[in-house]
């Protein structure tokens, strides 16, 4: 029995060694390369993939076939330029076989950048509820890359993905900013449209770049040597890891509001020792300091037999930071974190004719928490609503306790560091011909703003040096208006970083989206993407397509002129004329004499110049324009509708 028991054994092992072989032999692909992927038009294309070393790999595709011989378990095939059409199939053979399908050749842009990229439409379906019932366009294709980050090495390929074509549905999963910039050129040019999205929120650029694109920015390459040594790294992992461990631990208070004889959402609770609250606002605003942790809301409303039987929905704006809703003891939605727009549909029979109770868990770890201002809040059915503004009751459910400072080196993110993503989410695509970038990012760096007018012209240099495409069309959105408006001259991280983007037109083959007018105050997330979209596939249509013909800019500042007590302004993309928009005088313009102390000025259009002064600065130098973080009511545009870009003359 022992020597068949040996003998069973060794033929298992063979078994497993020829299978594990056949099975090592296999022929893989990247995640990019897949059914319905869309291919670039009009450039030679690399197929690649990997296998055992020594493979013998076929490729068919569009009538012709190729073949080549994998080396060190990576192959790649080399395929000629070929005109936009298909769908078309792909057979590539080696000891298996593989069919892809649905294959299109077209344009492909790789769309990147941080959260206001990835904003996906389903956030503005409200806003753009046309625009999502009519996207069938099944040659519009979408692929979506999670997020993933690594500072120790490149990655080869993507987690798992796939090619989604646009439709009503599909859509609400595609980036909003970069399928209104497709669905414009597609319009336009009817080719295939490929959107590669790789774009994660709230990170900074330098995560974005190469190890050689940082190699000249010593602060970053400074980094990355540490990042480096393994030991360091190790060390600040074991910090991060147990910061973490500790900041989950279980929270010692209790919620008041969950383990008393009643809850405090059950609709037989009486509402006892409750303060009043105006929502929306911030908790801090009202008599609440420095507070984290739950605050409950409670409202009672009637709600009218006419609203009953309907389908109907709770808009709560925005909540910083979680929250919980109750309608009449049932829990009716909640959401984990602030950004997402509160939009909760009301399970039916919920609502009832007379008075219903609303009651709202809000917790709040950081920062003013509450309810963000100039959002809608409102109960909607049928063609009525209740509007939900005005006077709540509010207690206070729990208090946490305060967090621990943090052990220096304990919040580490890869995510956060030099080549984190790039490693992850760009790499693993250069060898997949494109034809340009858009790139929607800078939120993250504007606590440095002046570094990013060297870091942002060293990301276009590194990923066209890795595409190997030559000075391929890179496009970018100009940051937006946000935060609170400031009504005297003063200085903005913001508008610096905006002007650092102005700068970096400076570079070969490069346009920018301004979307100073598509800002919300009380939103990092503004919701008008379409303008977005629509003005960076306005400068593609120039820079990558040659309508050189086209206005795809508003008013860009060329030179100042001092005049006596005047500065004269000439401008670039004046297109039809300068206008102020919507008003009769131009307003954010503000002047400086040699002491840089700024006041606001006024501001006339004469021709295709401005002309700016102040009768508080005899001897003027300087000029801005739109110089704030939310510099409402800037309103200088060419009469094609673009927004000039904020700037200043002051380069100190």
């Amino acid at each position: 029995m022992k020597i068949r028991s040996n003998f069973s054994t060794v033929v298992l092992s063979i078994l497993l060694l020829f299978i594990t072989h056949l099975s090592g032999a296999q022929v893989r692909l990247p995640q990019l390369v897949s059914d319905g992927m869309v291919l670039q038009r009009d450039v030679k294309l690399t197929i690649w993939g990997w296998s055992s070393p020594g493979e013998k790999i076929k490729i068919k595709f569009n009538k012709k076939s190729y073949a080549t011989v994998a080396a060190d378990g990576k192959w790649s095939v080399l395929l000629p330029a070929m005109k936009a059409g298909g769908p078309y199939e792909m057979e590539i053979s080696a000891s298996n076989h593989i069919v892809l399908k649905d294959i299109l050749i077209g344009d492909v842009w790789f769309c990147s950048g941080q959260s206001n990229m990835v904003l996906p439409m389903e956030r503005v379906k409200e806003r753009y509820p046309v625009a999502i019932d009519s996207a069938n366009y099944p040659h519009i294709r979408n692929f979506f890359i999670a997020t993933v980050s690594d500072v120790s090495k490149i990655h080869n390929d993507f987690p798992p993905g796939k090619w989604v074509e646009a439709n009503p549905k599909n859509v609400l999963g595609f980036g909003a900013a970069s399928w209104f910039f497709a669905k414009q050129l597609y319009d336009k040019y009817h080719v295939p449209i490929g959107i590669i999205n790789s774009s994660v929120g709230g990170t900074p650029i330098q995560a974005w770049i190469s190890e050689d694109g940082l190699k000249n920015i010593s602060s970053y390459s400074d980094r990355l040597k540490m990042l480096q040594d393994t030991t360091y790294l190790n060390n600040t992992l074991r910090k991060t890891a147990e910061r973490i461990k500790l900041e989950s631990a279980p929270i010692k208070t209790i919620d008041k509001g969950l383990t008393g004889h009643k809850t405090w959402y059950d609709t037989s609770y009486i509402a006892t020792g409750w303060r009043h609250f105006w929502l929306p606002g911030y908790w801090a605003d009202q008599g609440i300091r420095d507070l984290n942790g739950v605050v409950w809301f409670r409202k009672e409303i009637s709600v009218p037999q006419s609203m009953i039987g309907k389908p109907a929905k709770l808009y709560m704006g925005r909540i910083v930071d979680a929250d919980y809703l109750y309608v009449n003891g049932l829990l009716s939605g909640s959401t984990s974190y602030q950004y997402p727009p509160r939009r909760y549909s009301l399970p039916d029979g919920v609502l009832k004719p007379g008075k219903n109770i609303i009651v709202i868990k809000v917790v709040n770890t950081a920062g003013k928490g509450g309810f963000v201002p100039d959002k809608p809040y409102y109960l909607v059915a049928g063609d009525e609503r209740i509007d939900l503004r005005g006077d709540w009751l509010y207690k206070v459910g729990q208090v946490y306790t305060p967090p621990h400072e943090l052990t220096p080196g304990s919040n580490f993110s890869a995510q956060n560091e030099p080549t984190g993503l790039y490693n992850t989410m760009v790499a693993p695509a250069v060898q997949y011909a494109i034809k340009g970038i858009l790139w929607y990012q800078g939120e993250a760096n504007t606590n440095k703003p002046r570094e990013y007018e060297q870091l942002l012209p060293a990301l276009i240099a590194d990923w066209r040096n890795k595409w190997h495409q030559g000075n391929i069309p890179f496009i970018y959105a100009q940051l937006p208006g946000f935060m609170e408006i400031q009504y005297s001259p003063a200085e903005s991280k913001w508008a610096e970083l905006r002007e650092t983007q102005l700068r970096t037109l400076s570079v070969t083959n490069t346009a920018m989206a301004v979307t100073i007018d598509a800002g919300e105050w009380n939103d990092i997330h503004p919701l008008d993407k379409k303008d977005v979209g629509e003005r960076m596939a306005l400068a593609a249509e120039k820079i990558a397509y040659n309508d050189t013909g086209l206005v795809t800019s508003g008013p860009i500042y060329q030179s100042a002129e001092v005049e006596g007590n005047k500065i004269v302004l000439t401008f670039n993309n004046i297109g039809g004329g300068l206008i102020a928009k919507d008003a009769d005088e131009l307003t954010q313009f503000a002047i400086a004499g040699e002491n840089g102390k700024y006041v606001w000025a006024k501001a006339v259009i004469k021709g295709d110049k401005v002309i700016v002064w102040s009768d508080e600065i005899a001897q003027p130098m300087y000029v801005r324009y739109a110089w704030a973080d939310n510099p409402e009511g800037a309103n200088l545009f060419n009469k094609e509708g673009l927004p000039a870009s904020p700037f200043t003359t002051d380069l100190r």
